[in-house]
């Protein structure tokens, strides 16, 4: 299953490098197991953004949970949301009941 991150309420004032630092290890591990699949802050530095390939809402919840950003509270809340990935291979998701319900002809 695939999740979104909204990172929200981030603790304004600087980053420290080693908490920067800490994140960015942590980062990598995820990225390494396959959980992670792209992340990154938004342009306005105002919050950032975590897209995850993980078996549940839980599995996402702990490696948040886990993430120094949100241990440290540099960002003091979060939102996950699972999401279906529209792509070639399942032809942009026009065959599955979610899409078809809402279409209008």
């Amino acid at each position: 299953m695939y999740c979104l991150a909204i990172l929200k309420d981030k603790r304004q004032g600087e980053l420290k490098t080693d908490l920067l630092q800490h994140h960015v290890n942590y980062l990598k591990e995820l990225s390494s197991m396959g959980h992670l699949v792209m992340c990154g802050p938004y342009v306005n530095n105002d919050g950032a953004m975590m897209i995850f390939n993980c078996e549940s809402l839980d599995h996402v919840r702990k490696l948040l949970a886990n993430d120094p950003f949100i241990a440290e509270k540099y960002y003091q809340a979060y939102e996950i949301n699972e999401f279906l990935p529209a792509n070639d291979e399942n032809n942009w998701l026009m065959d599955i009941p979610q899409t078809k319900g809402n279409l209008v002809e």
